[in-house]
C-alpha cells in the first residue's frame, strides 16, 4: 500500500511501527485523530496475514476510534494498536514491557486499553512501564469488567430509538430478538426482563441460552431462526455484519440496536434499512459504554461519574436521529456526521484561539 497517500486521504496523524528483537514485537501504532484529545485506542494481538493487512486494521480501527470517542462526547481522539503474533502461543512478558515503552514514549498522544487477543493482565504489564494505559487491574484503580457497563449504555441506547419508533421509550411488552447471549448480552437481557421485555434469545452456547431461559422466561430459537422472527427490537450482540443482502429481507423488525461491532456488512445495507423504516441504533454510538467507563480512569475512576457519562447514550441517540431528520439521511450516516461536526467545532474554535493570539502578538510588537 502506499502509506503516506493513504494517510493524506483519511487524514491521519501518525503511524509508528514499533519492533523488539529479544521479544519478538511488532507493533503498529496508528494514530487518527487528536483534535479533541489525545488518541484513546486498544491493543489488538492478531495473526495477521502479511504485515500490510496488519497495517490496514491498525488505520481503519484508529479511524473508527475517533468517530466513537466523538460521538460518545469524550475530549478523546482515536488510535489503535495491533500486535502481530498469536495470542495464544506469542506473548511473554517483555513483549508487553517493550510495547509499554513505545507508548510510554509517545508522551501521552496514545492512550491504550485492551482488545481482542489482549487481557487485563497484558493490560497490567504494560502498566509497568506506562501510565498511558487503561483496563488494568481493579488494584491499579481501573474500573474493572466493563462488559455489565456496555450493557447498560445498549440498554439506554434501545430505549431511545424505541421513543422515536413507538412514541415511547417504555420497553414493558415489547418483544426483542437478542441475538448472543455473552457477558455484555447477558446483562442487557437482565436489564430487559426487569424492565417487562419479551425476550427471544440465541447463541451457538447452549449453556449460555438454557440460562437466559430459565432466568429470563426467553425464548430459544437457532441461530439460522432469529431473523425471521416477529419482534419490535432487533439486537444483534455477537459478530458483526449480520445486517446483509441475506438477512435484511427476513427482518421483521423496527428498530436495530445492539451491543455488536459493524453491523452493517456494507454501508449500502444502512441504506436499505433506511428505505425499509427501520430505525438503525448506530453500534459505536450505542455500545460507547465501555469505552466511556475507561476514559474515566484517565480523572480517577469513579463509577458513578462514569455511569452518569454513560446514561448520555440516550441523548447521544436522539441526536443521531435528529441529525438523520434534519438532513435527511439515514442514521448510520448521521453517526459520522454527529462526530465530524464536533471535530470541526473544536477545530475551528482552536484555529480561532490561534489568529486571535497571532493579533495579539502583532499588536505588541508594533507598539
Amino acid at each position: 500500500m502506499e502509506i503516506f497517500k493513504y494517510l493524506e486521504t483519511y487524514d491521519y496523524e501518525q503511524l509508528v511501527l514499533c519492533q523488539d528483537k529479544q521479544s519478538g514485537l511488532k507493533a503498529i501504532i496508528a494514530i487518527h485523530d487528536t483534535t479533541l484529545g489525545p488518541a484513546l485506542g486498544g491493543t489488538r494481538m492478531w495473526t495477521y496475514e502479511s504485515e500490510s493487512a496488519a497495517i490496514e486494521d491498525a488505520l481503519r480501527l484508529a479511524k473508527g476510534m475517533t468517530y466513537k470517542n466523538a460521538a460518545a462526547g469524550l475530549n478523546l481522539g482515536g488510535g489503535k494498536t495491533v500486535i502481530i503474533g498469536d495470542p495464544r502461543k506469542d506473548k511473554n512478558e517483555e513483549l508487553f514491557r517493550a510495547f509499554g515503552r513505545y507508548v510510554q514514549g509517545l508522551n501521552g498522544r496514545y492512550i491504550t486499553a485492551e482488545d481482542v487477543g489482549t487481557t487485563v493482565a497484558d493490560m497490567d504489564i504494560i502498566h509497568e512501564e506506562t501510565d498511558y494505559v487503561t483496563g488494568v487491574s481493579p488494584a491499579f484503580g481501573s474500573s474493572g469488567n466493563p462488559s455489565p457497563v456496555t450493557a447498560y449504555g445498549v440498554y439506554v441506547g434501545m430505549k431511545a430509538a424505541a421513543k422515536h419508533a413507538f412514541g415511547s421509550d417504555a420497553l414493558e411488552g415489547k418483544v426483542v430478538a437478542v441475538q448472543g447471549v455473552g457477558n455484555v448480552a447477558y446483562t442487557l437481557c437482565k436489564y430487559l426482563h426487569e424492565e417487562g421485555a419479551k425476550l427471544i434469545v440465541t447463541d451457538i452456547n447452549k449453556d449460555a441460552v438454557m440460562k437466559a431461559v430459565a432466568e429470563f422466561g426467553a425464548k430459544a430459537v437457532d441461530p439460522s431462526d432469529i431473523y425471521d422472527v416477529e419482534c419490535d427490537i432487533y439486537a444483534p450482540c455477537a459478530l458483526g455484519a449480520t445486517v446483509n443482502d441475506q438477512t435484511i429481507p427476513k427482518l421483521k423488525c423496527k428498530v436495530i440496536a445492539g451491543a455488536a461491532n459493524n453491523q452493517l456488512k456494507e454501508p449500502r445495507h444502512g441504506d436499505l434499512i433506511h428505505e425499509m423504516g427501520i430505525l438503525y441504533a448506530p453500534d459505536y454510538v450505542i455500545n460507547a459504554g465501555g469505552v466511556i467507563n475507561v476514559a474515566d480512569e484517565l480523572y480517577g475512576y469513579n463509577r458513578d461519574r462514569a455511569m452518569k457519562k454513560v446514561e448520555q447514550i440516550y441523548q447521544n441517540i436522539e441526536k443521531v436521529i435528529s441529525i438523520a431528520e434534519r438532513d435527511g439521511i439515514p442514521t448510520y450516516k448521521a453517526a459520522d456526521r454527529l462526530a465530524e461536526e464536533r471535530i470541526e467545532r473544536m477545530r475551528q474554535s482552536r484555529s480561532q484561539f490561534l489568529q486571535n493570539g497571532h493579533h495579539i502578538l502583532s499588536r505588541r510588537r508594533n507598539r
